[in-house]
């Protein structure tokens, strides 16, 4: 059976056996039965990669931080985690000079932290926002219906564990639920491009 380790761009830990291509944490979640017993430990939430100097882990090993695994960037983004500062040292660079240049400098990973905290969530529910969605970068994903799509280009991607599956037009006007927190989504717009997993480019080249 899956663990319970693949978060949704609502922020959801989910049981499925697709691992995705990051992974993240939020400190430690799970019991000594590897089950998830909180939402979250720390304001601190990372986007890691799956790699990083040979380093090998036990998934959800007791007393350790819970491994929680990511269809992309732009879903890790969307659940309100912002790229690692150690095994994602340009990226976190990359993500903190755009802050910077938006916020005010100095930035630190606390004070990102704090304010993706305020933005992310109210408790353990999932907090939105209201936005028009022509004017969306691309890399922000919007809730529809209950389903998580990805704004790229003219299109909207639908989301699912295993990859995005299919694309419908990008409306031209109109108001949506904005999932990715709007700190990370100003960032966006500001030039920062997120990893997406490769199945958005079929998918985006579909038919609607």
């Amino acid at each position: 059976m899956p663990l319970q380790n693949r978060v949704t761009p609502f922020g959801e830990i989910v049981a499925v056996a697709a691992r995705g291509t990051m992974m993240g944490n939020r400190g430690r979640l799970h019991d000594e039965h590897r089950r998830i017993v909180r939402f979250t430990q720390v304001p601190r939430w990372l986007a890691c990669v799956l790699e990083f100097r040979g380093r090998h882990r036990q998934l959800m090993r007791p007393g350790y931080y819970t491994e929680l695994f990511f269809l992309d960037e732009a879903a890790a983004f969307a659940a309100g985690h912002r790229p690692c500062a150690e095994c994602r040292s340009r990226d976190y660079r990359r993500f903190r000079s755009v802050w910077e240049a938006l916020f005010g400098a100095p930035a630190t990973a606390g004070t990102i932290d704090a304010q993706l905290d305020a933005e992310r969530r109210d408790g353990d529910v999932k907090r939105t926002h209201r936005a028009g969605v022509a004017t969306l970068p691309d890399g922000t994903y919007v809730a529809v219906d209950g389903d998580a799509w990805l704004v790229a280009g003219n299109a909207l991607l639908a989301w699912s564990p295993h990859g995005y599956t299919r694309r419908v037009e990008r409306p031209r006007d109109g108001d949506v639920d904005v999932l990715t927190p709007r700190s990370i989504v100003a960032v966006l717009a500001a030039g920062y491009q997120p990893d997406v997993h490769a199945s958005a480019t079929s998918a985006a080249s579909s038919p609607e």
